[in-house]
């Protein structure tokens, strides 16, 4: 059985690689949408889809590997051609893994199965928050797996988050 797991994933945290493990828990194959892969380096989407891609792949192991594909999701302006575009770009899937009502209800209507992934330490282990921490100079190392802090520390994180 194959599912799918949407994310920005600005940065990935340790959060993001829980639902990952969550999911995979779940299904043998596990698509991976970067979603917003088509929009611009912003302050809210500070890392191409690309160096998104480098982050999961840094700080997950072989056997995940394995197991994950991952596909850049434009964002569309209209959720049902989203929907359809991302049916053009991902193979077939069995299950969705969110906690997007919007998305739960396009997918549920479509006879695809929609869990949630729980949510762990979400008040500290969000993007916005890593982000906030990283510019203001505060800890932030503990939130992110090995590979992307090593990722973010190489390409200077912070001075990249100043000048967006």
């Amino acid at each position: 059985m194959n599912g799918l797991l949407i994310g920005r994933f600005q940065p990935f945290h340790l959060g993001h690689l829980e639902a990952l493990q969550f999911a995979l828990s779940k299904v043998e194959k596990l698509w991976v949408g970067l979603g917003s892969s088509n929009k611009p380096i912003e302050k809210n989407n500070p890392f191409t889809a690309e160096q998104r891609k480098k982050m999961i792949l840094s700080s997950i192991n072989n056997s995940m590997k394995e197991r994950i594909t991952i596909y850049f999701i434009p964002d569309l302006d209209d959720h049902i051609r989203w929907i359809e575009k991302i049916d053009t770009i991902v193979p077939k899937f069995d299950i969705i893994f969110s906690n997007d009502e919007l998305t739960k209800h396009l997918y549920s209507k479509r006879n695809i199965q929609v869990i949630s992934i729980p949510f762990v330490k979400r008040d500290v282990l969000s993007g916005t928050n890593v982000r906030d921490l990283i510019i203001s100079n505060q800890k932030w190392n503990h939130l992110v797996p090995e590979g992307t802090k090593n990722f973010l520390t190489n390409t200077n994180v912070k001075e990249r988050l100043k000048n967006l």
